[in-house]
Order: C-alpha cells, then structure tokens, then sequence
C-alpha cells in the first residue's frame, strides 16, 4: 500500500518513508516525529524523520496539525474536506458532520472579489472521556 501512495505521488519508495507511512497508517490518532522515530525498527535520526515527514506533507499524503501546545502531529491525508475537534489530552480527532465556514466563505468572497479555493479550520479541546477521567480524579 505504501509504496502506491509514494508512486502516485512522484516520489521514491524507500524503506524509511515506507515504515513512516506504515506507522502513520496503523496509529489511532495523529503521532509526533518522536512517536515515529520510536517505533521505528530502522536506524533513523530524528531529523531524518521530520525530513521525509515535510515531504509527504509537502505531496498531501500526509496531515501536520500543530496543537496549542507547539508541538506538531501527524496523520494520513484523507482528502476530503473535513473540519475536526481534536482532544488536547488524548489527541483523538473528532469530525464534525458539516463545513461551520461554508456561509462565511462566500460572504468573504463576495466582499473581496476573491475566488476562495480552500479553507482549513481544527478546534481543539477536550474529548467526553477525557471530561470523565478528569471527574474520575
């Protein structure tokens, strides 16, 4: 699978981006460059890994999200326009079912003459099971 991703997208396969994307494919919420240059089982740097990780980003293959914290995560690309909550705690991402920016899109291009072509919105909070652990405590 991952060497299609990277075919796709014009760039070589080769076993450090592979295992990144296999490592990115499997994990259950966005992961640091320190989550990825841990599980690892290849002899990597970790700015080897921050490397190939901005060029899957720069390809789309892959989503860096930077939280409140300054810390950035990643995740695979799913391209298609979504806006999500994700948990500050626990880092789960949750989709909302519809785009809140839509009427505001238009209203800004109607206002400024420009043809918007994307939007990108993530709001950050703190996930119900976490609002319970925390009243657990």
């Amino acid at each position: 699978m991952e060497n299609n991703i990277l075919k796709n997208a014009s760039l070589k396969s080769t076993k450090k981006r592979n295992i990144i994307l296999k490592i990115l494919n499997d994990a259950h919420s966005p992961v640091t460059a320190e989550y990825i240059h841990e599980n690892s089982h290849l002899k990597m740097s970790l700015s080897t890994v921050y490397r190939a990780l901005n060029v899957l980003c720069e390809k789309n293959i892959i989503e860096k999200t930077i939280h409140q914290n300054g810390i950035a995560y990643f995740s695979m690309a799913n391209n298609v326009h979504s806006h999500s909550i994700i948990c500050t705690l626990c880092n789960k991402r949750i989709p909302l079912d519809n785009c809140p920016l839509a009427g505001l899109e238009n209203e800004i291009s109607k206002k400024t003459g420009c043809m918007i072509t994307g939007h990108n919105l993530e709001f950050f909070g703190i996930c119900p099971k976490c609002i319970k652990n925390m009243d657990n405590i």
